[in-house]
């Protein structure tokens, strides 16, 4: 299996993690009612360490789509390299580390760990378009 395909299903793999952890962490503050009702209404804001699991899930979900059509276009169309292999590594690893910087609420270090993911991104483009 190529690095890609690796970096994809560990990403994978950590999307769910991040929602299992989101949800259960709004079920702690929201309660198992409103977890199993259908939700009609708004729900409070989601405070501290909750609030701030479920915005970096949704901040894995903005970026996850381009990862996954650039993971795969390596791979489908033959043009896999060390350069998209890196860009590979380079998002995994940043949206693996961005997930305790955004838990702790740390400042800066957490931005440029998303600039590194980014990075990433912008790498593999880079090694399919050229």
């Amino acid at each position: 299996m190529s690095i890609e395909m690796r970096m994809l299903l560990w990403t994978t793999a950590l999307g769910i993690a991040q929602l299992l952890l989101a949800a259960a962490l709004a079920t702690a503050q929201r309660g198992v009612g409103w977890n199993v009702s259908a939700r009609d209404g708004t729900a409070a804001p989601l405070t501290g360490v909750a609030g701030r699991m479920e915005r970096a899930w949704r901040n894995l979900m903005e970026t996850f789509p381009f990862f996954a059509a650039l993971a795969l276009a390596a791979v489908a169309g033959g043009r896999g390299d060390a350069t998209t292999a890196i860009g590979a590594q380079l998002y995994f690893w940043s949206r693996l580390v961005y997930v305790p910087l955004y838990a702790l609420g740390v400042p800066y270090l957490r931005s440029l760990v998303w600039t590194i993911g980014l990075w990433g991104l912008l790498q593999m483009l880079w090694g399919l378009v050229t």
